[in-house]
């Protein structure tokens, strides 16, 4: 019945749904400068529904920083990554940061999520991402120091990282975990790569003392975030290279102790 003027009208309803879109990020912005989640949340739920009903290409892309930006601010560096590089060239949103700003988001949360494939494809040959690098060039050293196996470099470039993200208001209480998971990161690419090392070869990777490498391993090794083994009278780093469905397992131990039901479900399948 009412078929004719529902199309008459859906120019003032996209209007209308883009002002009201409009009021959703305001609201957001307002929740990231309280730190009210809150806030945050129930807006971008309310926005992510009127883009369904139909939301511009440019709010659409707003939309998603926005909600890699919330992603980030909770340490969910996945997601955060996802949204930051589905809109690296179609950027729009400088009333919630810089581009360079972004662009150092977008790399700093893909660097800890993104395996070497993706990381090559999205980021390393990055048209967009190697336009701005030559500006930040300390996120050029990072990038390229832990993709060339670099390892002395890109601890002194991650050490500098650290410093960003202390500064930085919404990574500052994530800069510890970071960083951390960052050498783990460093640490699995260099043994990936050998089923033996020498503790004494692995420090002068790193640039470190072999104490230092020894107590960083062994407690790494302790949390199930390395698999490998320390002989400590050989001096030696064995490199445990797990199957998959092991990985996998592993990957849910670290959840900790609310997951202990589900390991317990899951020790019936998974022979380790």
């Amino acid at each position: 019945v009412c078929h004719h003027s529902c199309n008459g009208s859906s120019g003032i309803n996209a209007e209308y749904g883009g002002h009201k879109l409009d009021l959703h990020f305001h609201l957001i912005r307002l929740g990231f400068f309280s730190s009210d989640n809150e806030l945050i949340t129930t807006n971008l739920d309310k926005a992510k529904e009127l883009i369904e009903l139909g939301g511009d290409w440019d709010r659409r892309n707003r939309l998603k920083v926005y909600t890699g930006f919330y992603a980030m601010s909770i340490r969910n560096f996945k997601d955060a990554a996802s949204n930051f590089l589905d809109t690296v060239s179609t950027f729009t949103s400088y009333e919630l940061m810089s581009y360079h700003t972004f662009i150092k988001y977008a790399i700093t949360a893909a660097m800890l999520t993104l395996d070497r494939k993706e990381l090559t494809e999205k980021v390393v040959e990055g048209a967009d991402i190697n336009e701005v690098l030559h500006d930040i060039p300390l996120f050029r050293r990072y990038i390229d120091s832990l993709y060339h196996a670099q390892y002395t470099e890109f601890f002194a470039a991650l050490a500098e990282i650290e410093y960003f993200l202390k500064k930085d208001r919404m990574l500052a209480k994530h800069a510890t975990f970071y960083v951390r998971e960052m050498r783990v990161r460093s640490y699995s690419q260099l043994l990936e790569s050998y089923s033996n090392l020498t503790v004494n070869y692995m420090a002068n990777s790193f640039g470190v003392s072999e104490a230092f490498i020894d107590k960083e391993l062994s407690r790494f090794i302790a949390t199930g975030a390395l698999n490998a083994k320390i002989d400590k009278v050989g001096g030696i780093v064995q490199a445990n290279k797990p199957d998959r469905k092991n990985a996998q397992y592993q990957a849910v131990i670290k959840q900790g102790d609310l997951l202990l039901n589900r390991i317990q479900k899951l020790s019936r399948v998974i022979t380790i």
